[in-house]
């Protein structure tokens, strides 16, 4: 494991731009105060968005049997559940004007029209 540069609290905010562009390349810092380690300055770890065919491929040969009648079960049974707080069906008078805030009847006073 490499060690990671010191810089002061002061370089951090004179060369802020140069230091946060060596962080997002994936270099890491620990920062100091007078002489005292203070604080890490690392990248975020990335969430890869897409996975290469090969890899899903070997990962798929390696799975493990899937029965589609469990799984269609599983779907349909978290599908029926129903959660404490969300609000239950709006009767609506055929012709009525829904209320503001409903669902149908456009933005509430939170959310202005556009």
């Amino acid at each position: 494991m490499s060690v990671q540069p010191e810089i002061t609290q002061r370089d951090l905010r004179s060369r802020s731009n140069e230091i946060m562009d060596a962080v997002q390349g994936g270099q890491s810092f620990t920062i100091t105060r007078d002489g005292h380690r203070i604080a890490e300055l690392i990248p975020l770890r990335r969430r890869r968005r897409f996975v290469p065919r090969s890899e899903f491929a070997a990962m798929s040969r390696t799975a493990s049997d899937v029965s589609l009648e469990a799984f269609r079960a599983d779907q349909d049974g978290t599908a029926e559940q129903e959660t404490d707080d969300a609000p239950g069906p709006v009767p609506v008078t055929p012709g009525a004007v829904p209320a503001p805030g409903t669902v149908s009847g456009g933005p509430g006073p939170r959310c202005p029209r556009r």
